[in-house]
């Protein structure tokens, strides 16, 4: 049973100072691992290579970095796990990436580049001495139009090029994650399949995310939100207890492990783990 917090890249020294805050106060959960996003359309790649390593050399906690298609050429790419290698960092999470205008946006391809995550996938297999993750999506990739048994061949398509493991796009109802696991062991998957959990504190974040990402909001739970919107704490509150029981709910459900969407900030997560820790 794992669990692990992912951090964003920041924009400034302010932004950075917050980031490292809010990692010192998690680092006493004893994360399995943290993992860094890059931006939309590659746009935070340079960051994510240097606050990822500095990660590595200041906490010794395994470091995931990510790596994406957009924006990069096959030789950039292997330059990029080069880096990586040479920070000590031993796995990476291969996505495609979004495009510059997000994740419904037209997708092209760099040229000279790779245009999806199995491509990328076997070009970190290839490179060597990497542990390999890749994303999944409970509620169907944007790309996939509603076809879940196509996001479930891609996901073993990804398996068999080397792929060790998959984290979540965030998600609201257990049984999404339970219809995703159950569908991949019954094409005879060992995929784990770690569950991303979005510890919401603010409303408009959250109804950006969802629109961006695809990921639906349950009509109950976004009534619950809309009744507190104009109260941060109401908010912050119902999105600790609306995440804890999620939480509850897939280690019943045997989830291998939870992923944390910290947007950077340390709270929630940590009220959310002293109400789940026991569970570890």
């Amino acid at each position: 049973m794992s669990y692990s917090f992912e951090f964003f890249p920041p924009k400034d020294s302010d932004g950075e100072q917050r980031l490292w805050a809010a990692m010192s106060q998690l680092e006493s959960i004893a994360p399995d691992f943290i993992s860094v996003t890059y931006g939309a359309g590659g746009s935070t790649r340079d960051r994510t290579i240097s606050i990822t390593s500095e990660i590595t050399a200041r906490t010794g906690i395994p470091t995931v970095a990510h790596l994406t298609c957009v924006g990069s050429t096959r030789e950039e790419l292997v330059d990029i796990l080069g880096k990586y290698r040479d920070a000590g960092i031993k796995s990476i999470l291969a996505l495609r990436g979004d495009p510059t205008g997000g994740p419904r946006a037209p997708w092209s391809a760099t040229p000279n580049g790779l245009s999806h995550a199995d491509e990328l996938v076997t070009l970190a297999a290839e490179f060597g001495g990497l542990t390999i993750g890749v994303a999944a999506f409970p509620d169907g990739h944007p790309a996939s139009q509603g076809d879940f048994d196509k996001d479930i061949e891609v996901l073993l398509e990804k398996e068999r090029r080397g792929a060790t493991f998959a984290t979540t796009q965030f998600f609201f109802e257990v049984d999404k994650w339970k219809s995703l696991v159950d569908k991949l062991s019954a094409k005879g998957s060992s995929l784990p399949i770690i569950a991303g959990i979005l510890p919401v504190t603010n409303v408009k974040q959250l109804n950006r995310m969802s629109e961006l990402s695809g990921t639906p909001i349950p009509v109950g739970i976004a009534e619950k939100f809309a009744a507190v919107k104009d109260s941060p704490d109401d908010v912050r509150k119902l999105g600790v207890e609306i995440a804890t029981d999620l939480c509850h709910k897939l280690l019943e459900a045997g989830a291998p492990g939870l992923h944390f969407y910290t947007m950077n900030t340390s709270s929630a997560t940590r009220e959310i783990y002293s109400q789940i820790k026991d569970e570890r």
